[in-house]
């Protein structure tokens, strides 16, 4: 961890109105240290594993939602086996490489959505998230 950044989490986690325990603050450090990324339970418990934190999967898990309500990180369902933690939470969309499972950020700016379904009475739609999955070309 360095100097600066486990202070800075413990600022971001009690601005989200989570308490800064000693796991969170690891996790946290490992999850943002490295910028805009998207990451798996298991690739971040891995992580972990690796940086020393005696932490479990069921932990990590845990974590991740906890981060996820707050508002510090967002879930995107990509696969129906596999859900990645995005931790960009400004309105974007996603490249996902098949075989390779990369997920790769859009700009919100590159890409046009029109002719949305009017949501049923009572409701407002929240956001909207594309996946536009990609493939090596065939010969």
């Amino acid at each position: 961890m360095t100097g600066t950044l486990p202070i800075a989490i413990e600022v971001r986690l009690r601005g989200a109105g989570l308490r800064p325990t000693r796991q969170r603050v690891a996790l946290g450090d490992l999850l943002f240290a490295k910028g805009d990324r998207h990451l798996t339970v298991e690739e971040l418990h891995e992580e972990a594993v690796a940086a020393g934190v005696p932490v479990s999967l069921a932990t990590v898990y845990n974590t991740l939602h906890q981060f996820t309500e707050a508002g510090l990180i967002r879930v995107l369902a990509v696969e129906s086996a596999k859900t990645y933690f995005d931790t960009n939470v400004s309105d974007h969309h996603h490249f996902f490489i098949e075989g390779e499972n990369e997920v790769l950020d859009i700009p919100v700016s590159n890409l046009t959505i029109g002719n949305l379904p009017e949501p049923p009475e009572g409701m407002e739609i929240a956001h909207v998230d594309v996946v536009i999955r990609l493939r090596a070309k065939q010969g």
